[in-house]
């Protein structure tokens, strides 16, 4: 690869709930891809993979009837899977940089499994760090900026489907003239994750 191009990973995550202390993730899905670093433009996509695991914990195994409703993932697609680490960890090792929307989501589960992994990379949010509201969409949904850029109409809300469509939403122009990309690259890494202390009983 050139000087100037740098490798990516586009990540998005399913789980059995909201908080990483209680859930745990069902789904993971990735896209390794190199980009320009100076101009946010995506050149090709160099691997991927998408992984499914049952949850351990009690938990987690009880508020999944809840998550289904979002997910759609039946139990039994997920029954007696577990995440392949080894190839996981060989993603996240061969990264420049991570992009996820919502990424404080999915990093915040994926922590819990790779801590030493994900957290001295470089994180970047498709959500956040672009101006959605000011360049004049209604929010900064997913499935809001998908329609608005004519790309789809319906989000499975499956891994796979979600980065695949937010690799084309940030190959699009924005109304500054720059890639959607390249706004991520210039709003700059987010910080460091620190995981919220856990209250111990007794």
């Amino acid at each position: 690869m050139q000087n100037n191009e740098k490798l990516g990973l586009v990540l998005d995550v399913e789980t059995t709930g909201l908080g990483p202390n209680s859930d745990e993730m069902i789904e993971l899905a990735v896209k390794l891809f190199s980009f320009h670093e100076e101009t946010g433009e995506i050149l090709d996509i160099k691997d991927e993979g998408a992984f499914l695991r049952e949850p351990l914990s009690e938990t987690a195994r009880r508020n999944y009837s809840s998550a289904f409703k979002v997910h759609g993932i039946p139990y039994e697609v997920v029954a007696g899977k577990s995440f392949d680490d080894r190839l996981i960890k060989k993603f996240f090792y061969h990264s420049d940089a991570i992009f996820a929307h919502n990424a404080s989501f999915d990093r915040s589960f994926l922590y819990r499994m790779y801590p030493e992994d994900i957290n001295e990379l470089n994180w970047y949010c498709t959500m956040r760090g672009i101006p959605w509201k000011k360049y004049g969409f209604q929010n900064s949904k997913l499935l809001t900026l998908l329609q608005s850029h004519k790309i789809t109409n319906y989000q499975t809300h499956r891994a796979m489907d979600d980065i695949t469509y937010l690799m084309e939403l940030m190959k699009k122009t924005g109304p500054n003239g720059e890639l959607y990309m390249k706004d991520a690259l210039t709003k700059g890494p987010m910080r460091k994750y620190q995981p919220a202390a856990q209250t111990r009983l007794g």
